[in-house]
């Protein structure tokens, strides 16, 4: 009796010591984890921030609510890239010439034949051209997946939420806001319920967005992560 006593008692210790030891590292494991999805999820959003940058400049400062536009935008579009040669002396500089004024003149040249003026001002070597390079080219680095912009790292097929608003600044001129997010659940989806519980009871009291986002739809913040 007495043996069965002690192995009862052996292993109801080490149970205790297991669940000791859980309760230790169950939020250290936890945390780790939540760290190397972050990152994933935060790289993302960064590439969807960058594409929807250019997008802007391309589209009337205006960003894009859906990924389907937005993806074949990275895909199939361009960006203007101002080829320069030669740069304005103090001389010319001092006589008036401007960059603008410059241009027109090697434009009319170019148009007419006649390089009078340009010789005028010095400017044989002068050039400024537009050369339009591919988005996916300028913008990621070779060999990006422009298709993954949709989803959620870790989440299974799931896609971020992406939002726009349109609103009027103080001084009347118009702008857009954007506003991109995944909540917790979704890409820390198979960790620990509680610690996950947890996090968003903490992200709730302080006011704070539960999961990681760029941008906002009710103050114009640069599209800033709310890591940042």
């Amino acid at each position: 009796m007495k043996t069965v006593f002690n192995v009862v008692l052996g292993l109801c210790a080490l149970a205790l010591v297991y669940i000791g030891y859980d309760s230790i590292m169950a939020p250290i494991d936890f945390e780790q984890e939540k760290k190397h999805r972050d990152a994933a999820v935060i790289a993302r959003l960064i590439d969807i921030r960058k594409a929807q940058a250019e997008y802007r400049t391309r589209h009337n400062q205006q960003y894009t609510n859906n990924f389907d536009s937005l993806i074949d935008f990275v895909k199939h579009d361009s960006l203007p890239f101002i080829f320069k040669q030669g740069e304005l002396n103090d001389k010319q500089l001092e006589d008036g010439l401007t960059e603008k004024k410059a241009i027109a003149i090697v434009e009319k040249a170019k148009k007419t034949g006649k390089y009078d003026e340009v010789k005028k001002w010095g400017l044989e070597n002068f050039k400024r051209e537009t050369m339009w390079v591919a988005v996916k080219d300028t913008v990621f680095p070779k060999g990006f997946n422009a298709d993954s912009l949709r989803y959620v790292p870790f989440g299974n097929g799931a896609q971020f939420e992406m939002a726009t608003r349109n609103d009027t600044a103080k001084s009347g001129a118009p702008f857009c806001l954007l506003e991109v997010k995944t909540p917790y659940e979704v890409y820390l989806n198979g960790l620990n319920g509680q610690e996950i519980a947890n996090l968003k009871d903490l992200q709730t009291k302080l006011g704070r967005y539960c999961g990681l986002k760029i941008g906002d739809l009710e103050t114009a913040n640069n599209n800033a992560g709310n890591w940042e």
